[in-house]
């Protein structure tokens, strides 16, 4: 018998590397274009802050409570079931301050629910724009509006009246209504068709500046899949550019804007300086540090200034998740990442002795992570939350584990093999958990923890999206440096497809996947409707970055601009 066979797959690694040099892939990425940018902003303490908010800039304080209830009595005091309330509504929810009048909207749009698809109202039924508006508020807002309210537009034979053409707002309208039909709307499925089609071909030079930038923006991005607040920064500027635009709304909203931002900025600063502690830049150079590209993805989730504490836990976990991402895919050994795999289901401090040195790091810093939050939440009988989170991250490397040990085989899966890790891996069900640590019991119950950890539809569409848009996008980069086939390969190799044609089916899947989300959002809901919208916005989060190509990865350009607009330039 070898005298080796007894000894620990550590210590014989550890001998192995010691006769040879062990061989490293790179992936050559960028380092952080931020650094420590963001961290004079965390001089202030959280308390400081509150006080300056409240004391020092009083002024300030005040002139936002005032207008707040301006804009307030704006909303209450229009016509209830009226086109100018819902166009109020409309612009102040681009207008990134719905948020702040949500008993108002609300109440609102049930009156206006009930008053036309139970009272059966008839009002603007012939207006294709009010039709359109009125049918995607109440959508976005869960109410289950029939697509046959489009009908009175078409033809015999289904087609939209080419007569519609005429007003170019409505047709925007009835684009950005469609977008949020689920599975069987045949009529929406058309009005999309139609209205994609009308949108792209019409002649710039026909269209004034404004309805030029609202074209472009609405191809680039329909309304239901933006981020709040990158809708906000853009909406405010092309609002104050409608010379009909109300003066006291337009304030509110620069201020509200500003006002929050200052938050973001101190919360940014103060996760950069603990980044900046880790010094993972230096000691794990391999990886991407994306430390402010994670904390733009938690603010696509939630923005609101009550949820910082479990803004702040998902961005650390988003930041140190992208490390292990990157530690499996193109630095580790195998031998290596069995140890880690083995050292993360354990969960337990004593495992760092099996561990190389520079995985030691990340290992440490992970399980910190947690039991930091765990610590903050035990006095609040919450720490149970981050036991679900824990589970997940579990899960997750032992997805990447597999997905190494096929690359170190060469013996890439079929494609329903790879799709059932992939939808592990792709951190969904992780970022989903995660993003519910922290919060009260007046959000989130055990229950809403159970029902995520069972991956329902929501949280399994939300997988499919980001599992094939990261695909799509990475995938020609990846094999260029060796990884294991993904979606694409897989599926062009087992159903004999060329590459256009591969992806053209595999974007089907995700537009059928963005149904399922509209399904879910739709009242009665299984859980309450705020839990939804945050798995929806992980979703959006993920359109972002990876629908032109893979700009978390590559941030320097693209994602550099949509930081500097929410994190860096206030609006003036």
């Amino acid at each position: 018998m070898d005298a080796n066979s007894n000894l620990p797959l550590s210590v014989l690694m550890s001998n192995q590397t010691q006769l040879h040099e062990v061989r490293r892939r790179s992936a050559g990425f960028h380092p952080s274009i931020w650094g420590h940018y963001f961290l004079p902003y965390s001089t202030q303490t959280k308390e400081s802050e509150m006080l300056y908010m409240q004391e020092a800039d009083t002024q300030e304080w005040q002139e936002h409570q005032q207008l707040k209830e301006k804009v307030k009595n704006m909303l209450v005091e229009a016509p209830h079931i009226s086109s100018q309330k819902l166009d109020l509504i409309n612009k102040i929810q681009r207008l990134g301050v719905s948020y702040q009048f949500e008993k108002e909207i609300e109440a609102t749009l049930q009156l206006i629910f009930r008053s036309y698809y139970e009272s059966n109202i008839q009002q603007d039924e012939n207006d294709l724009y009010i039709v359109s508006l009125r049918f995607r508020l109440l959508r976005q807002h869960g109410y289950c509006v029939p697509c046959r309210v489009f009908e009175k537009f078409t033809e015999f034979d289904g087609k939209f009246k080419e007569s519609l053409t005429d007003n170019v707002q409505a047709i925007i309208n009835l684009y950005e209504a469609s977008h949020l039909r689920v599975h069987g709307e045949k009529i929406l499925d058309e009005a999309l068709t139609f209205s994609t089609s009308y949108l792209q071909s019409m002649q710039p030079a026909n269209l004034t500046d404004h309805l030029k930038s609202q074209v472009s923006e609405a191809l680039k991005w329909p309304i239901c899949k933006r981020l709040t607040r990158i809708e906000a920064k853009r909406y405010i500027s092309i609002y104050e550019s409608d010379q009909s635009h109300d003066v006291v709304l337009l304030k509110f909203a620069k201020l509200d804007f500003n006002m929050l931002q200052k938050e973001h900025q101190w919360e940014i600063g103060c996760l950069t300086r603990w980044w900046k502690e880790l010094d993972f830049a230096k000691k794990l150079p391999f990886a991407r540090d994306r430390l402010v590209e994670c904390y733009l993805w938690t603010l696509g989730v939630y923005f609101e200034q009550q949820y910082y504490l479990p803004r702040k836990f998902l961005t650390e976990v988003l930041a140190i998740a992208t490390v292990i991402d990157d530690l499996f895919d193109v630095h580790g050994t195998l031998e290596e990442l069995l140890l880690f795999n083995n050292a993360i289901q354990r969960w337990d401090v004593s495992a760092i002795n099996e561990l190389p040195e520079y995985m030691r790091v990340c290992y440490i810093a992970l399980l910190d992570i947690y039991a930091q939050m765990e610590k903050e939440l035990g006095p609040k009988g919450r720490a149970y939350q981050v036991n679900y989170a824990i589970t997940e991250m579990k899960k997750l490397v032992g997805a990447y584990y597999d997905e190494a040990k096929w690359f170190h085989d060469g013996s890439p899966p079929n494609f329903e093999e790879y799709m059932k890790n992939a939808i592990a891996s792709s951190g969904i069900t992780m970022v989903a958990t995660s993003s519910l640590v922290g919060m009260s019991e007046d959000f989130v119950t055990k229950e809403v923890f159970d029902w995520v950890a069972k991956e329902p539809l929501m949280v399994r569409a939300s997988e499919i999206i980001a599992r094939l848009m990261n695909d799509i996008a990475g995938h020609k980069v990846e094999q260029q440096r060796g990884d294991v086939d993904s979606t694409v390969e897989c599926y062009m190799k087992q159903y004999e497809k060329s590459e256009e044609e591969t992806v053209k089916e595999l974007q089907e899947q995700i537009t059928n996947a963005w149904k399922d989300i509209n399904q879910e959002l739709l009242i009665p809901t299984v859980v309450p409707m705020h839990i939804l919208i945050q798995i929806a916005n992980v979703a959006r989060v993920i359109d972002l970055l990876y629908k032109n190509g893979d700009i978390y990865t590559h941030s320097k350009i693209e994602l550099k601009i949509v930081i500097t607009s929410l994190l860096v330039d206030p609006v003036v």
